[in-house]
């Protein structure tokens, strides 16, 4: 019988080397098989935030080039600004997005709430196209700081927009919600994430 073929009365030594030689093969195929089934079961909403329960990272983005409210200039956005001791909302918009058009309405409607801030990172976005997207569907931010180059985003570790995210009164990210807010998940999700926040 000839060395290698794996037969009884084969070595321990070589039956040992073929089985070695599978090894890799089958750490690929189970690795293959996890990656695929994350892709077709992974819910993007769903992902967490490495920074959850730590303070938002250190920021200064200057103003929305232009941008008015009541007849004045809007402020832009930093960190310190989520530190007043009041609960946040931190949406990370554009005005090329569609899915941003899509939340608007929610967002106007959680404007009108006078326990919390709603406050605007406009992302990689023109400054002309960021104004008459509010111009037209009106403006729920007390604050838009613009990241022209998305550096800020990075920091937040934004996947795309819209984020948002529920900041509390501390200057600490409390949730993070990926894609637009839908009224299922304003009640389900971000309601119940800002109510906990206050509670900080």
């Amino acid at each position: 019988m000839s060395a290698g073929t794996g037969q009884p009365g084969e070595p321990p030594a070589t039956r040992r080397r073929h089985w070695f030689a599978y090894v890799p093969v089958i750490i690929f195929l189970g690795l293959a098989g996890l990656f695929a089934k994350g892709l077709v079961t992974s819910d993007p909403s769903k992902i967490p935030t490495a920074l959850k329960n730590r303070p938002a990272p250190e920021f200064i983005l200057p103003e929305l080039i232009g941008l008015q409210k009541n007849g004045a200039p809007m402020p832009g956005l930093s960190s310190a600004d989520l530190k007043t001791g009041t609960v946040t909302l931190v949406n990370v918009w554009a005005s090329w997005c569609g899915p941003c058009r899509q939340e608007h309405p929610i967002l106007m409607q959680l404007a009108e709430d006078p326990t919390i801030k709603v406050v605007g990172i406009n992302y990689k976005d023109k400054p002309e196209n960021a104004r008459r997207f509010l111009a037209s569907l009106g403006n729920p931010y007390s604050r838009v700081g613009a990241d022209r180059k998305g550096t800020s985003a990075i920091d937040w570790g934004v996947y795309g927009v819209p984020e948002t995210f529920v900041v509390d009164g501390k200057g600490i990210i409390r949730h993070k919600l990926i894609g637009p807010i839908t009224p299922s998940g304003l009640q389900k999700e971000l309601l119940p994430a800002i109510a906990a926040a206050k509670k900080n």
